[in-house]
């Protein structure tokens, strides 16, 4: 059997004024895409796997119109090259927002459909804050996402997802798709897999796939801070036997719809202001403090400055702060070389809206790297550590801190700018707090401009009635 593999994998606020440009993605390409950890699980199948491109990036802006054409064109002139095709794998995450456009993973998978017709079949993992039309369930055979938030099993997903294409292509049997919308969109802060009720919620969906003729029970909270009309929760459920799948759709969906009240944050929150003086006043230690309005893995900016201001105004003490993403600032430390104290001009470099610091501090540790892209340095402000970065990225592994000399375990307080706590800082947080931070992935969804997200919606919308309805793709027969 052959199978062509591409994906275009990013999450992106609409709220977000920076556009996501090539230099922000990740790109593979062909054979070597076999080779990489991302995909090398594809060698473990019974399949011709055909690479063509995948590319990845973390979440942010609107991605520039022009490098979503190019690469859908790549995409379908790879898969053209490669027909005749058993079946086609897209890895996505399902949040991806174009310039100019609504619905991006729609037009893309429908294109794909276009391209390799009504008999190939075609496999999509998700991301569970993806969201989902019906123009994206029409051009799908099968489809799985995450069950964990924080993300702790892609692999598992993207494998889930494959070994159901290889089923049906084995087997000749073709599985069908269906969904039904939950008019419910809430941040992944408040519906996390590590808390109750999604823990629970997302526990159920392997006794929903015991019953026959299900292969997959899938369930999207969704991404909220895209303002389009796709976006909502939702149940996805494939399988071959539409009584079983339409029965299980309508529990998903009622079951969350009845517990759309009880999301709450899984982690003491508080504003700013009330966060660092929790931090500073803490017995215990290392506090993780997690400023979300401005979380780059949410879609934020990363370059405010209200949280450093914050702890320079209390000079706070045994802090270490990664990161603010902010070119001109990494150069000068750069320029000025370890050891050297220099003014600084912080924040506000990619989103003009907020408020920018400006102070001294020392360079204490600049990274080596070839690429001017990759540049870190940590510039020493008083008491606090902070890290300043070329480009946006999240600081979410242990990893990320020691290869720039600094030891999350010993410090006092760790801020960074995050939602829910990463699989590696969650277990070291003693304790981890959540400032509800200005930004552009605001935690308090319902003042955020709702001009295309389908209403009545909750948390927008209150007091209204909901009957599920279960949709079916238009290859289902």
């Amino acid at each position: 059997m052959r199978i062509a593999v591409a994906g275009l994998h990013t999450e992106c606020s609409t709220y977000n004024p920076v556009i996501a440009r090539e230099a922000d993605f990740r790109v593979l390409r062909g054979p070597s895409m076999l080779k990489d950890q991302y995909f090398d699980f594809l060698t473990h199948f019974p399949a011709e796997f055909v690479t063509i491109l995948h590319a990845r990036a973390i979440a942010g802006g609107p991605v520039e119109h022009a490098l979503y054409q190019k690469w859908k064109a790549e995409i379908l002139d790879g898969i053209r090259a490669a027909m005749p095709l058993d079946g086609v794998y897209l890895a996505m995450h399902g949040a991806m927002f174009v310039q100019n456009m609504l619905d991006a993973e729609g037009d893309f998978i429908a294109s794909v459909r276009d391209l390799v017709g009504p008999d190939v079949l075609i496999a999509a993992s998700y991301d569970l804050h993806g969201n989902v039309s019906q123009k994206i369930v029409d051009g799908l055979d099968i489809f799985s996402t995450y069950r964990t938030a924080p993300h702790i099993d892609v692999p598992d997903t993207m494998r889930r997802a494959v070994t159901m294409l290889v089923r049906a292509l084995r087997t000749g049997v073709r599985p069908k798709v269906a969904w039904a919308p939950v008019p419910v969109l809430l941040p992944g802060e408040r519906t996390s897999t590590q808390d109750e009720p999604a823990r629970s919620f997302y526990a159920q969906l392997h006794e929903v796939e015991e019953q026959s003729g299900i292969w997959d029970a899938s369930f999207q909270v969704g991404y909220v801070w895209a303002d389009e009309p796709r976006s909502t929760a939702c149940a996805v459920i494939t399988g071959t036997d539409k009584a079983a799948m339409e029965k299980a759709a309508t529990k998903l969906a009622l079951d969350y719809w009845d517990v759309r009240e009880q999301f709450v944050f899984g982690m003491e929150t508080g504003s700013i202001d009330e966060c660092v003086d929790r931090a500073i006043a803490s017995k215990t230690s290392p506090v993780v403090l997690a400023e979300s309005g401005d979380n780059p893995t949410g879609g934020g900016v990363g370059d405010r400055a209200e949280v450093l201001a914050a702890l320079i105004a209390r000079d706070a003490q045994g802090v270490i702060f990664a990161g603010i993403a902010d070119k001109a600032a990494t150069e000068a430390a750069y320029a000025a070389g370890v050891g050297a104290t220099i003014p600084l001009h912080i924040g506000a470099s990619l989103d003009p809206s907020s408020t920018p610091v400006d102070t001294t501090g020392e360079v204490i540790f600049l990274l080596e790297h070839d690429n001017p892209l990759f540049r870190e340095a940590v510039v020493r402000i008083g008491g606090i550590d902070l890290v300043l970065t070329a480009r946006r990225r999240p600081f979410h592994n242990i990893a990320d801190f020691t290869k720039l000399g600094l030891d999350p375990r010993a410090a006092k307080i760790v801020a960074v700018k995050s939602g829910y706590l990463s699989p590696e800082l969650g277990p070291i947080a003693n304790p981890g707090i959540m400032a509800l931070s200005p930004g552009v992935v605001d935690q308090f969804v319902e003042r955020t401009t709702r001009n295309h997200t389908p209403r009545p919606s909750f948390p927008f919308d209150r007091n209204f009635a909901f009957v599920p309805g279960v949709k079916w793709s238009a290859l289902a027969k």
